[in-house]
């Protein structure tokens, strides 16, 4: 378990005891979560090959009972218990993200770390439309992501640590548990950004790594938000419906 894991628990472990898990939805792209106080969050939905008609171990019904049951969740194992796990936290912290101020075409992003022609750029989980920004600012890209077989693991940790002057890293990788891992290879210097729908909008938690900029999606149309989901709808489809924000920690 990530000593992350244990931090987003204890950061909200008291208000998970406050409310209730209203809705759960394990979408095939993302997971919604909704509670009694009129939180929403979303996380990717994390999971391999599918080999049964059962995803989880054993039956248990989250709804209507108290957040904290699922929250314990995101010291799981189970891929999918830490997803649901995870898109209750971001419930949690609904109202506190919605108050941060929204980055729609990226500028805070790049203009934060000074990215442009030649800027290093390592990132974890390939983000097309990033990715398609950066090259055209001309910033140098390298890239891992291993459910799209891109990259080999040990030639990328060399390039984070020995080449990269930013870095952009999933948030997915809370879900697979490889966010320490990670960024323990990250380079003196390198300035780092968590970012993706998954991520958790909270400082607090991240403050034992070397994070500098959290990047996620706050879902501002509930109900449409939700039916894309049910739907099957990803990224480009749930962001319609949501605002792209940051929270900014150096």
């Amino acid at each position: 378990m990530m000593e992350l894991d244990e931090k987003i628990y204890r950061f909200f472990e008291n208000r998970g005891r406050d409310v209730t898990v209203e809705y759960l939805n394990l979408g095939l792209g993302y997971t919604a979560v909704t509670t009694s106080d009129g939180g929403i969050g979303i996380a990717y939905t994390c999971f391999g090959a599918k080999e049964s008609c059962s995803f989880m171990n054993s039956y248990y019904d989250f709804e209507g009972r108290p957040a904290v049951e699922l929250l314990e969740k995101i010291k799981s194992t189970h891929p999918l218990e830490r997803t649901m796990a995870l898109a209750l936290v971001n419930a949690l912290n609904y109202e506190y993200a919605l108050s941060l101020p929204e980055d729609k075409e990226n500028r805070a992003l790049f203009e934060s770390f000074g990215i442009g022609e030649k800027t290093r750029v390592a990132m974890v989980g390939y983000f097309a439309p990033i990715a398609g920004m950066l090259g055209k600012m001309g910033a140098l890209l390298e890239v891992i992501d291993i459910s799209k077989k891109i990259g080999h693991q040990a030639d990328f940790y060399d390039r984070l640590e020995n080449w990269a002057q930013v870095a952009f890293i999933t948030s997915t990788s809370i879900l697979n548990s490889t966010t320490e891992d990670i960024l323990r290879h990250a380079g003196k210097g390198v300035k780092t950004v968590m970012l993706g729908p998954s991520t958790p909008m909270i400082g607090e938690v991240f403050s034992h790594l070397p994070v500098h900029m959290l990047a996620g999606t706050v879902p501002l149309e509930k109900e449409k938000v939700l039916k894309a989901i049910r739907h099957g709808f990803g990224t480009r489809e749930i962001q319609r419906f949501s605002r792209k924000s940051y929270l900014a920690l150096f």
